[in-house]
């Protein structure tokens, strides 16, 4: 039980999340697909806070000294940019690049691009978790394998 709650805990974790999740549970000998489940379910878990508060978040910093250009930068050309890249597509563009597993991209990243670019819950959950679907199931293959 215990290996179940550290995958749990891993999956939830920003930049690691399930992409380092699924390779600790096949190591300790977890079976793939409980694993998977845990790791989605953990993965997914952090979404909506992530989606609600990180805008709030980052207006809040915006004018604090040691992180406010940062955090302006984030709310004033961050959402531009990603906006001008994916243009119609977006839904697509997030699933993607949640779903593709590499380093900065995953379901925190991907939700804190959805929020800048204001786009509806429904949408960017949806999106966010088809695409760690998509993670899991690239790195259930590269793990067993």
């Amino acid at each position: 039980m215990k290996s179940y709650l550290i995958v749990f805990l891993i999956s939830m974790v920003p930049l690691i999340e399930l992409r380092g999740a699924i390779p600790y549970a096949v190591g300790f000998g977890i079976p793939l697909v409980p694993a998977y489940i845990i790791a989605i379910i953990g993965n997914m878990l952090p979404v909506p806070f992530i989606y609600f508060f990180a805008r709030k978040v980052l207006e809040w910093g915006k004018d604090k000294p040691v992180i406010g250009r940062f955090f302006t930068f984030c709310l004033e050309k961050g959402g531009k940019a990603l906006q001008a890249k994916a243009g119609r597509g977006l839904f697509v563009a997030l699933l993607l690049f949640v779903g593709i597993p590499l380093p900065g991209t995953g379901a925190w990243t991907g939700t804190l691009a959805a929020s800048l670019l204001d786009m509806d819950f429904k949408s960017s959950v949806l999106a966010v978790m088809l695409g760690v679907i998509l993670a899991g199931l690239i790195m259930g293959a590269a793990s067993a394998g």
